[in-house]
């Protein structure tokens, strides 16, 4: 299994972009401004989406994806998963005529480009030897992170999310946990900022990363712009025996 990172960041600017992982070349998780790293070629591979939750950052690309890819897709449309939530929020917010074409009836309802399903959290999809499984957290609005298997690998992502206990007691129910991302978009100094926006700042992800039965490597994402090399530090500081690292577009994960 290869994780590719297309973006990572929780803002933009010339060097960053915002959430999407790449899992082989078939799969997203989130479909932020990261999709844009993708060549046209690249794009063509791609099957199913996988979101966490309905924000922005986490879906901007998937109705410009719709778009780009419109003939590829006749007869064989791109699948988006998520929480019903989350679904009813891109048919409500985005794919309404007014923000963007409904790409689900497009070029008709029968044979659409894109298809919106609806999956619950705790259940599992398999794809050509991959298991994905979506993992309730604690966010501003209903998301999820997800655990990904292949051939005895496990790779996790937490999604946007705070102080919770279902994410990590889901993961201890596995063997192992070989690739851990997990966000942290703010640093120590904005705590307040950081639960009121349902978000870790280091501080919060310390104690919830010791409810973690696994020793893993752990990459943070979702890091502030301008606030990146503060957040790592906070985080080495306060979880010295954790193999942290910082999350950075580009990176690739072979596992």
């Amino acid at each position: 299994m290869k994780v590719r990172v297309l973006g990572c960041s929780g803002g933009i600017n010339q060097e960053v972009a915002t959430t999407s992982y790449m899992v082989d070349d078939d799969i997203l998780i989130d479909a932020g401004t990261g999709v844009c790293e993708l060549s046209l070629d690249e794009m063509r591979g791609l099957k199913h989406i996988f979101i966490t939750h309905s924000h922005l950052d986490h879906i901007a690309s998937i109705p410009l994806l719709a778009d780009t890819l419109f003939d590829d897709l006749i007869g064989s449309p791109l699948v988006v998963h998520a929480l019903p939530e989350t679904i009813k929020a891109l048919r409500n917010h985005i794919f309404n005529w007014v923000i963007w074409p409904d790409f689900t009836e497009l070029p008709h309802k029968t044979n659409a480009v894109l298809k919106l399903e609806p999956m619950k959290a705790g259940t599992v999809f398999e794809f050509f030897g991959r298991r994905i499984e979506m993992i309730s957290v604690n966010h501003a609005v209903p998301g999820v992170g997800y655990c990904v298997e292949s051939d005895g690998r496990v790779f996790a992502f937490s999604g946007d999310t705070t102080s919770n206990e279902n994410f990590w007691a889901s993961l201890n129910k596995r063997d192992s946990l070989d690739l851990l991302f997990v966000e942290s978009a703010y640093a120590d100094k904005d705590i307040e900022m950081a639960k009121k926006a349902f978000h870790y700042c280091p501080q919060l992800l310390a104690r919830d990363l010791l409810k973690l039965k696994h020793k893993t490597k752990v990459c943070i994402s979702h890091l502030k712009p301008r606030s990146e090399e503060k957040i790592i530090e906070q985080c080495k500081a306060a979880m010295p025996d954790q193999d942290i690292h910082q999350l950075k577009s580009g990176d690739i994960f072979q596992l």
